[in-house]
């Protein structure tokens, strides 16, 4: 995953998919190895990782109810959040229609 360490700048034109999470959070760790598992088939970084306590600006300004979270964002504009992560399959397939 990419770790974020400030606000990106949104790339025109491309979905992005955030990985919002907090340390605290034993979900969050169950979300983030689902998460791995796909970057690992594809072999590539596709996730933003996200602290969510060290970016509260973007928590409001996306409306993020709860952690984990995957926003996917399209130029600024949101695409989809998804809060129950389910499983592998499941991810994937959520994640193929943006990439």
């Amino acid at each position: 995953m990419i770790q974020v360490k400030e606000e990106l700048e949104i790339h025109k034109g491309t979905y992005t998919l955030f990985f919002i999470h907090s340390p605290f959070c034993g979900t969050c760790h169950v979300a983030r190895k689902m998460l791995d598992a796909i970057e690992e088939l594809w072999g590539k970084e596709i996730f933003y990782d996200v602290n969510a306590p060290l970016f509260p600006d973007m928590m409001q300004k996306y409306k993020v109810e709860s952690v984990p979270c995957l926003l996917v964002l399209n130029e600024n504009e949101v695409c989809e959040k998804i809060y129950a992560f389910h499983s592998v399959p499941h991810m994937l397939e959520i994640v193929k229609k943006y990439s």
